[in-house]
């Protein structure tokens, strides 16, 4: 962690927690993959701040909710990309996966997820951007994974039907997989207890809350691990060169680090 005089916690509770949730081999020995999940919030606020954050974060793959759309969005997503060292590969919708030199994606599977363009709140009438997933394969030590990213919506059922979609094509890949994501619900609710009832592991269980950036109150934002892997999310009050003004200027939502290990 950068010793400026801002340093970051990621939360107020629990974020020096490094303590892995799925069986681990505790980064001491075995290969390793670093992941970082992020909602950049449209690459619409301090962009130097964010590029300070994820290269610090060295990321070997990122996976990114609320990324560039509308006119020039390829354009504007590989500038993105590059602008943190990483080269875009794919998307579907607001959602993106960009690596880092040397790391293979093979075989991205995106697809849409079904949402209603109309959303209604109490007296309010709102639309919603269509929905999407990404996914693609990998490699760690041999074994093949998938990584996958969604954004889930903000009406409750529809987050549900929505969260069955992105199940299936994690399934799809056949492979052990992390799922990683803004949820836009806390822990608790119907979202996490279905990801739960699919024997997922939560990696931030002790890793702090998520939004606002600025002052972290809840936890909407998740790192979710298939049997067959391990994993834990790094602290971002451990990583050098994080420092909490970039992580409130560049995004409203904290990241997610996680490190993916084998057995």
């Amino acid at each position: 962690m950068t010793n400026g005089p801002d340093p970051v916690a990621a939360s107020d509770e629990g974020a020096a927690s490094s303590e892995p949730v799925a069986a681990s081999n505790g980064g001491a020995a075995g290969p390793s993959m670093r992941v970082l999940s992020y909602n950049v919030h449209r690459w619409g606020d301090d962009r130097e701040a964010l590029a300070r954050v994820v290269k610090a974060c060295a990321p070997n793959v990122m996976l990114v909710q609320e990324a560039p759309t509308w006119w020039g969005t390829r354009r504007k997503r590989e500038a993105m990309a590059a602008s943190f060292g990483l080269r875009y590969v794919a998307a579907s919708a607001r959602n993106a996966i960009l690596v880092a030199d040397g790391i293979d994606l093979a075989d991205p599977l995106h697809w849409r997820v079904w949402r209603p363009f109309v959303r209604r709140r109490f007296r309010f009438i709102a639309t919603q951007l269509p929905g999407g997933s990404v996914g693609g394969r990998t490699t760690l030590g041999g074994v093949d994974l998938a990584l996958i990213v969604c954004h889930l919506g903000l009406h409750i059922r529809g987050r549900q039907h929505e969260l069955e979609q992105v199940l299936r094509g994690c399934k799809s890949f056949n492979l052990p997989y992390l799922l990683v994501g803004d949820l836009n619900e806390e822990p608790g609710g119907p979202v996490w207890d279905r990801l739960a009832a699919e024997g997922l592991t939560d990696l931030g269980l002790n890793a702090g809350n998520t939004f606002h950036s600025d002052n972290p109150v809840k936890r909407i934002d998740g790192a979710l691990l298939s049997p067959g892997l391990a994993g834990r999310v790094i602290p971002l009050d451990s990583v050098e060169g994080v420092t909490r003004a970039d992580l409130a200027a560049g995004s409203d939502h904290l990241p997610m680090l996680v490190e993916l290990t084998l057995p």
